[in-house]
């Protein structure tokens, strides 16, 4: 599948759809680790690593040496908080009203 497949689109839609279904964290994380490889497992834990270092003000040389990210990712991911209405945001906002569950 290419990513300019329609299919991408559908398939990534019902995903969220299934993971705003469940309440069930065990489950999603469950289901991520089955669907991924370990190394993709470590790159989207990097890159939430990554949004969550840009919240907190983390320089971005210090951000690419604690994460081995480079710095096109951390400037897109920069970009991507600043921005109106982020989901980056709208996910921190939500991970911390969740974090003593």
């Amino acid at each position: 599948m290419h990513i300019d497949d329609p299919e991408v689109e559908t398939n990534l839609r019902e995903l969220a759809r299934a993971f705003a279904a469940t309440s069930d964290s065990g489950l999603i994380e469950a289901f991520l680790r089955s669907l991924l490889t370990p190394a993709e497992t470590a790159d989207i834990a990097a890159r939430w690593a990554l949004v969550k270092a840009l919240d907190q003000k983390t320089p971005q040389r210090e951000i690419a040496k604690n994460l081995g990210l480079s710095l096109c990712k951390i400037t897109r991911g920069s970009r991507e908080l600043k921005k109106p209405d982020s989901p980056f945001r709208k996910m921190l906002l939500l991970s911390s009203a969740t974090k003593n569950d």
